[in-house]
């Protein structure tokens, strides 16, 4: 019943909660400070800071205010757990999780969660490539001593293995690029490692290194080993220095004599192909002439058997103007005792006077076979004649 409705008890209670007195006066306005403690109390209750209606006399909290404090403990430890046990994984790495120190599972990108205590996550980044830089002083196979810097590249490629196998294997690996370094260098000579030897030994080094690696179970991959221009200590610098200086000068030496051989040998090659395709030409000339004069004679036989008389005095004619063809003079004697009268043709001068008449070499050549046509028939006329007067 509402405290101002008719018949009601509005002469005892007013909406402030207090009463009217006695004498049936109201109270002045809202106590203000009776609204502030009612409603600092209902907040003590709710937070267990102070006394309920209920309690004793003695002062005592009741277990409302206990409860409550205990359950804000709880809900702020729950988030702080949930706070910690999420967490995101980017792209360029991996998690491993251990639930009660053993391996759970391998966590990719994205976002996971975990259950601290009883498990444990380790998270790197297994794309991006790490480097390494080891330099020392190493013993070569020929007992010199040599400075040696070189730099590793590696990237985890399993995580498990880099996280439960070995403890500090990035220290490991240090280790065991020493090795794998003094091996390398004590099997090498001096020279090889100042000059060119140095490839050869970056890729024995990373071989040994990653064969090392995979012994222990490290989940590391070496990429690259790049070994550095090596160099000698410094008490003996000027000494390494003129040996490196004598190396080039050897080398630009046999760049000069390759330089020449490739010159000249080209050259002998090509000279030496030359008389060998002139022999070979001459070859074939001789043989060829000399078929042709067995294939000539063959025939001249045959030409013979059927008229030896004219085959004769053929072959005496043509024998006879090749030889005049290459004398200037000729003297004819008409018999055996030489009673006829000597005949004298002056070739040299008939092929001069041709020579100056003719205006080209092959009318010259033609002047003087006619004119060895003249002297054989002048010749044959004389046989003749002498035949007569036998």
């Amino acid at each position: 019943m509402a405290w101002n409705e008719p018949g009601g008890n509005s002469n005892n209670q007013d909406p402030w909660g207090g009463k009217r007195r006695n004498n049936g006066d109201r109270k002045g306005p809202p106590d203000l400070d009776e609204a502030f403690r009612k409603l600092q109390e209902s907040l003590n209750g709710l937070f267990g800071g102070g006394k309920k209606r209920g309690d004793d006399g003695g002062g005592r909290p009741g277990k409302g205010g206990g409860f409550g404090l205990l359950g804000i403990g709880l809900v702020v430890l729950a988030a702080v757990w949930l706070y910690s046990a999420v967490y995101v994984v980017d792209e360029q790495e991996q998690a491993v999780v251990l639930r009660f120190g053993k391996y759970y599972e391998t966590v990719g990108p994205g976002l996971n969660i975990y259950f601290p205590p009883i498990d444990q996550k380790y998270m790197e980044n297994v794309t991006r490539e790490r480097a390494y830089t080891k330099q020392g002083q190493m013993l070569t196979e020929d007992e010199n001593i040599v400075e040696v810097p070189l730099t590793v590249q590696y990237k985890i490629t399993n995580l498990q293995d880099f996280v439960l196998n070995v403890d500090q294997p990035e220290i490991s690996l240090q280790h065991a690029t020493e090795s794998a370094l003094r091996h390398v260098v004590g099997s090498t000579a001096m020279d090889q490692v100042l000059t060119e030897g140095r490839e050869l030994m970056a890729s024995e080094i990373k071989e040994r290194l990653q064969r090392f690696l995979d012994t222990y179970r490290t989940g590391i991959t070496v990429t690259q080993v790049n070994v550095q221009s090596a160099a000698a200590p410094r008490e003996v610098q000027e000494a390494f220095d003129d040996v490196i200086r004598a190396r080039e000068d050897e080398q630009r030496s046999r760049n000069q004599a390759e330089t020449y051989a490739n010159g000249v040998v080209p050259e002998a090659r090509g000279q030496a192909q030359r008389i060998i395709e002139d022999a070979n030409g001459y070859r074939d000339e001789v043989v060829s002439r000399a078929k042709g004069e067995a294939d000539r004679f063959t025939k001249l036989v045959a030409e013979y058997r059927k008229a030896p008389e004219v085959t004769r005095q053929r072959l005496y004619l043509d024998t006879m103007q090749e030889v005049f063809s290459n004398t200037s003079k000729v003297l004819v004697t008409g018999n055996k005792n030489g009673q006829s009268n000597l005949l004298y043709l002056p070739l040299d001068k008939m092929v001069e006077g041709s020579r100056n008449t003719s205006p080209a070499p092959a009318t010259t050549s033609s002047a003087s076979n006619e004119a060895n046509t003249r002297a054989a028939a002048d010749l044959q006329q004389q046989q003749a004649r002498t035949r007569e007067s036998r």
